[in-house]
C-alpha cells in the first residue's frame, strides 16, 4: 500500500514538481557508475520514471509531449550529475576558455537528454497497461542510447548498460551481448519494481516482474563466477611492460620552452626503480608513455629521438603518443597535424605510425572549424584548423610482443569500433590524457569504459593515462596492475595472453538489434489492439 501511494503521488505530479522528480531520478541515477558503482540504486530511480510516464496521461499527442519533456528532464540529471566534469578542461586555461565553462556544463547534458526524451516519447507512444510496459521501455532507451553512440560522431559515454559494469562477475555477460545488450537487461532489471505498485485489475502477478528481474541478475552473476573461476589469467611469454605515468598539469604538458624538462622528467621516471632488477627499466621490454607525451613534433626535433635511442636498452621498444605534422604543411600558416602513437626502437628509428581516427569533438576539432574560427572560437587543444583525422586502425607490430590495436583516448569507448573486423590483435593499447578533467569522475568512467572493451572483445588491455589511470587489464577485466589517479609513477607488468574469440566479436550488436526490434513490434501491435 505505502508503495502503491507513492507510485500515485508521482504519478500525479505535475509541472515543475513533475520535472524536479524527473531531474533528481536522472541525477541519483548516476550513483550506479564509477567512481560510485552503486548500483542498486537503479532500482529507486528507474521505477520513477515508469511512474512518471504512466502519469503523462491525456489524448495521446498531448501524452506524448508530457512524456518527451519527463524523459528530457531525466535525461538532463543523469547526464549533468554524469559529466560535470568537463566542465573542469575549460579551466586549463581559463584566460582563453573560462567563460565557456557554464554553457559546455549545461549544454552537453541538455544536448544528450534530447535522446532520452526520444526514447521516452517512443516508449509512451506504444505504452500499455501491465509489465509489458517493461520491456518496451527497455527496448525504446536502449535503441536511442545506440543512436546517441553513433549519431554525428557518437557519445556513447555512460550508456546505462555501465550500470552493471561495477560488479565484474555481471560484467561478463559483455561478452555474450556487448554493452547495449547490457543497456537493454538494465533498464528492464531495474525498472521492474513499478509493476508492484500496479492496480490488480491490470497485474494479477505484479510479483512475477521483479522475480524475472532478480532471477536474470542471478543467471549473470552465475556464468561471470564460473567464466571467471574456469578462465585464468596467462601471460605472454618475454613481454615485460613498463608503463610511465607522469602526472603532468596540462598547463606544464603543452609548454614548448619546456621541452628539455619534460624529456629529462619522462626518462628519470622511466628508470625508476619498482623493486625490479637492477638493468636500466627494470629488465622491461616495451616501455610506454602516455597520449600527447611532447609539447613539439617529435619528428622535428632529432635531439629527443636520440634522448630516447641512448635511453633505450637494446631490443627494447617505446610506444608513445605524439603530434604528428601533415606532409602537406609547407608554411607555419598551414601546419595541420595528427594526433599519433609512435613505436620506436632502441636506435631511435620510428618503426610505426598510428594517427587517431576518431577525433574529440571541441577537444580536437570544432564542429563547422572553418566557420567558428572565424567568429574567433578554438578548440581546446588550440590548433589551427584543428587535428586531422586518420585513415584507418589497423594492427600495429612491435619487435619482441604480438599485434595491438592501438586506441587514443576516447577511441576506446565506442563498442565493435574498437577493433577492425577483418583482423584480430592480441591485446589493446590505450594512451590517453585525462589530466583535462582533474581528480573528477571522469578518468574512473574512462577506465570503466575501457574494461569493458577487454571483456567485449577478450583482449587485454595496456594503458598509459598521462594523470591516471594506467592498468594492466586480462580479457576478462581483471585489474593485473594498476597506477591510481593523481600521482605520477611507473608499473611493471607481464603483458597477459588473449582469450579465444568472445560470441558478442563473432555476431556483434545483430541480435540485440533483433530483440528491440522484435519488442517494439510486439508492443506496437498490444498497442493497436487496446486502441
Amino acid at each position: 500500500m505505502i508503495l502503491m501511494r507513492i507510485a500515485q503521488t508521482i504519478m500525479l505530479a505535475w509541472g515543475w514538481r513533475r520535472a524536479v522528480i524527473a531531474f533528481m531520478a536522472g541525477g541519483v541515477s548516476t550513483l550506479a557508475l564509477a567512481p560510485f558503482d552503486i548500483w542498486p540504486v537503479m532500482f529507486l530511480t528507474f521505477p520513477v520514471l515508469v511512474w512518471l510516464i504512466d502519469g503523462a496521461s491525456g489524448g495521446r499527442w498531448s501524452g506524448l509531449a508530457i512524456a518527451a519533456v519527463t524523459g528530457w528532464w531525466f535525461g538532463f540529471g543523469y547526464f549533468l550529475a554524469g559529466l560535470y566534469w568537463v566542465g573542469n578542461a575549460f579551466l586549463v586555461d581559463a584566460r582563453i576558455f573560462g567563460w565557456l565553462l557554464p554553457f559546455a556544463v549545461l549544454a552537453l547534458p541538455a544536448g544528450l537528454a534530447v535522446f532520452t526524451s526520444l526514447g521516452v516519447m517512443l516508449a509512451r507512444l506504444l505504452w500499455t497497461r501491465g509489465p509489458i510496459r517493461i520491456p518496451v521501455l527497455a527496448a525504446a532507451l536502449t535503441a536511442v542510447e545506440w543512436l546517441r553512440g553513433n549519431a554525428f560522431t557518437g557519445f556513447p559515454w555512460n550508456a546505462f548498460g555501465y550500470t552493471l559494469t561495477g560488479p565484474l562477475a555481471l560484467a561478463q555477460s559483455a561478452s555474450l551481448i556487448g554493452l547495449w545488450g547490457l543497456t537493454i537487461i538494465a533498464v528492464a532489471v531495474f525498472a521492474s519494481p513499478a509493476v508492484l505498485a500496479d492496480d490488480r485489475t491490470d497485474t494479477s502477478r505484479p510479483w512475477l516482474a521483479p522475480a524475472c528481474a532478480l532471477f536474470m541478475l542471478a543467471a549473470m552473476a552465475a556464468y561471470g563466477n564460473i567464466r571467471l573461476a574456469g578462465t585464468p589469467t596467462e601471460f605472454v611469454e618475454g613481454v615485460r611492460l613498463r608503463i610511465m605515468q607522469p602526472n603532468m598539469r596540462q598547463d606544464e604538458k603543452f609548454n614548448y620552452s619546456a621541452k628539455q624538462a619534460i624529456i629529462s622528467r619522462y626518462l628519470a621516471l622511466s628508470d625508476r626503480s619498482t623493486g625490479a632488477p637492477s638493468p636500466s627499466m627494470g629488465g622491461a621490454t616495451h616501455l610506454i608513455w602516455p597520449e600527447s607525451a611532447f609539447p613539439f613534433f617529435l619528428t622535428r626535433e632529432p635531439d629527443a629521438l636520440a634522448e630516447i635511442a641512448k635511453f633505450l636498452p637494446e631490443g627494447a621498444v617505446l610506444i608513445t603518443g605524439g603530434a604528428r605534422l601533415a606532409e602537406a604543411a609547407s608554411t607555419p600558416q598551414s601546419l595541420r597535424a595528427y594526433n599519433s602513437l609512435y613505436v620506436i626502437d632502441h636506435h631511435g628509428s620510428i618503426l610505426s605510425v598510428y594517427d587517431k581516427m576518431h577525433l574529440t569533438p571541441f577537444g580536437e576539432y570544432l564542429p563547422f572549424q572553418d566557420f567558428l574560427e572565424r567568429l574567433g572560437l578554438m578548440q581546446l587543444t588550440k590548433i589551427k584548423g584543428g587535428f586531422l583525422a586518420g585513415e584507418r586502425r589497423r594492427t600495429i607490430h612491435a619487435p619482441r610482443a604480438p599485434g595491438f590495436i592501438p586506441l587514443i583516448c576516447y577511441e576506446i569507448i565506442f563498442p565493435h569500433e574498437a577493433v577492425p573486423g577483418e583482423e584480430r590483435p592480441d591485446w589493446l593499447v590505450n594512451l590517453t590524457n585525462d589530466g583535462w578533467f582533474g581528480i573528477s569522475a571522469g578518468p574512473y568512467q574512462h577506465f570503466q569504459q575501457a574494461r569493458v572493451r577487454t571483456i567485449e572483445e577478450g583482449l587485454p588491455l595496456v594503458r598509459a593515462a598521462n594523470t591516471g589511470i594506467s592498468a594492466v587489464v586480462d580479457p576478462l577485466g581483471r585489474v593485473i596492475k594498476y597506477l591510481p589517479l593523481g600521482i605520477e609513477g611507473v608499473l611493471d607488468s607481464p603483458l597477459p595472453q588473449r582469450t579465444s574469440e568472445t560470441i558478442y566479436r563473432r555476431l556483434g550488436n545483430g541480435p540485440i538489434g533483433l530483440v528491440i526490434g522484435g519488442i517494439l513490434i510486439a508492443g506496437i501491435i498490444r498497442r493497436t489492439r487496446q486502441s
